[in-house]
C-alpha cells in the first residue's frame, strides 16, 4: 500500500514487467472516518484490500474481511475487481459484486460500507478534464456516504464557548456539527447531500443527539445550545427528537436554538414554548435582526435568549454611530422584556467592550473562543488541574469523547 505522490511521476510495478502502462489506477477515499482523504495507488499484479495487516489496502474495520477482495491489471490497462467471498459484500455503483467485474474510472466501490472513487493519471489529460471528473465523483461519493453519517458515528460536533460579556465566564456551548468523511466535513456540505435526499430534518436530529450525547462531559449545569433545521418544525417527530434528546441526557441544561424567521409562527411558537417548558428546556431566537422576526412577536412569544446576528453585531466598534445607537436600542428593548441578549460574531476586545457598553448581556465569537472538539476543553480542564501528590493513587485519564 502506498499513497500516490501527485508531485512526483512513479513507475507502476507493471511497468518494471517491461510492459509499460499509459495510467496509473488509485482508489480515492478514506480508510476510517480519523483519517483525511488520501490516493492508494494501484500497484503489483494483485492489488489485495482487506483487515488483514498483509493486504495492500489495509482496512481495520470489524465489516471488513480478513480478505475481501483483489483488484489486478489486465494485458490492456483495465482494472478487474474479483470478491473474495466477503461476509458484508462488495458493491460497484451501488450493486454486488459475484465473482470477477471490470471496473472503470469514477466508479465507486464499496468495501462493506467503506467507499472509494476509481481514478486514474492520463499522460495528457488536462487539469481541467479531471477536476470537473472528480468533483462530479466526490459529490457522489459524499452522498454515499450519508447514511454513515447518521447512522455510523459520522458526526463529530464542535463545541463553541458562549461566555457572560461582564466577566468572560463561560455559560456554556453552542454545539455545532462537524465530521470526518470526505466530503461531509462541514455543514454545508453535509446539509447539501442531506437536501438531495430530502433528510434535513434527520440530519438536524442528528447533530443534536450526538452534541448532547458528547457535551454532558461538560456537566450538567453547563448549557448546550442545540440548533433545529426550518424543516424540522412542520414534522411531527420533532418534538418526539425532543423527547429523545432528554432521555439521553435527564439533567443537563438544554436551550434550543430556533432561526428568528419561525417566531412569525405564533400557533407553532406557543406549541413549542409549552413542549421546552415541559422538558425543562430553554429557547433561544437565532439570527435576530436581519430577518422577518419583529418585536411584536418577542411580547407574544417570549425566547430564554435572543441572539443577534452577526451582520449586527460584528466589527460594531467601527460601525457608524447611528448604528451603534439603534442596535444599543434594540438591546435595551430585549433586555426590558426579561429576554437575555447575546451578540454573536465577537473577535476583538474592542468589539467586547462596546458591546457592554450596549447592555449587552452574553457573547459568542473567536475572542472568547473558536468551536473546537470535546478534547480541546478536557485538556484546558486538565492543565488548570493542582498536580497530585506522589502519594496519591495514579489513574489513567479516559478521554469521554467518541468519535
Amino acid at each position: 500500500m502506498s499513497d500516490l505522490d501527485t508531485t512526483q511521476s512513479q513507475p507502476t510495478k507493471r511497468a518494471s514487467l517491461g510492459r509499460p502502462t499509459e495510467r496509473s489506477w488509485f482508489l480515492s477515499g478514506q480508510t476510517d472516518s480519523t483519517e483525511p482523504t488520501r490516493q492508494f495507488e494501484i500497484l503489483g499484479e494483485q492489488f489485495t484490500i482487506g483487515r488483514g495487516r498483509e493486504s495492500d489496502l489495509h482496512l481495520p474495520a470489524g465489516s471488513i474481511s480478513k480478505e475481501h477482495a483483489v483488484i489486478s491489471i489486465a494485458d490492456d490497462g483495465t482494472l478487474v475487481l474479483r470478491e473474495l467471498g466477503s461476509t458484508n459484500g462488495t458493491f460497484v455503483n451501488g450493486k454486488q459484486v459475484h465473482g470477477k467485474t471490470n471496473i472503470k474510472e469514477n466508479d465507486l466501490v464499496h468495501f462493506a460500507a467503506i467507499v472509494f472513487r476509481v481514478g486514474s493519471k492520463h499522460k495528457n489529460d488536462s487539469i481541467a478534464h479531471n477536476t470537473i471528473h472528480e468533483d462530479v465523483c466526490d459529490q457522489a461519493l459524499a452522498m454515499i456516504q450519508f447514511e454513515r453519517l447518521i447512522s455510523d458515528g459520522g458526526l463529530y460536533p464542535h463545541f463553541q464557548p458562549l461566555v457572560r460579556l461582564d466577566d468572560q465566564s463561560r455559560i456554556g456551548y453552542e454545539v455545532l456539527g462537524r465530521s470526518r468523511l470526505f466530503g461531509l466535513q462541514s455543514p454545508q456540505e453535509m446539509f447539501h447531500a442531506a437536501s438531495q435526499l430530502n433528510l434535513e430534518a434527520q440530519l438536524s436530529e442528528a447533530f443534536r443527539l450526538r452534541g448532547v450525547e458528547i457535551g454532558t462531559a461538560f456537566g450538567k449545569d453547563t448549557n448546550l445550545f442545540v440548533n433545529t433545521h426550518p424543516s424540522e418544525l412542520d414534522r411531527p417527530e420533532f418534538y418526539d427528537s425532543l423527547k429523545e434528546l432528554r432521555k439521553v441526557a435527564p439533567e443537563q441544561m438544554v436551550t434550543l436554538e430556533i432561526h428568528e424567521g419561525a417566531s412569525t409562527n405564533l400557533a407553532m411558537m406557543r406549541e413549542l414554548r409549552a413542549v421546552l417548558a415541559d422538558l425543562n428546556m430553554k429557547l433561544a431566537f437565532d439570527d435576530f435582526g436581519v430577518g422577518r422576526a419583529r418585536l411584536v412577536e418577542l411580547g407574544e412569544v417570549r425566547p430564554d435568549y435572543l441572539k443577534f446576528d452577526m451582520k449586527l453585531t460584528k466589527n460594531i466598534e467601527h460601525a457608524p454611530a447611528k448604528r451603534q445607537e439603534l442596535v444599543a436600542l434594540f438591546a435595551n428593548l430585549v433586555n426590558n422584556l426579561g429576554i437575555k441578549t447575546l451578540a454573536e460574531g465577537v473577535e476583538t476586545r474592542e468589539c467586547h467592550d462596546i458591546l457592554v457598553q450596549m447592555g449587552f448581556q452574553l457573547g459568542q465569537g473567536f475572542y472568547y473562543g473558536r468551536p473546537s472538539p470535546l478534547s480541546k476543553y478536557t485538556s484546558e480542564e486538565a492543565s488548570l488541574r493542582p498536580p497530585q501528590s506522589t502519594t496519591d493513587t495514579e489513574f489513567p485519564v479516559v478521554s469521554t469523547e467518541t468519535v
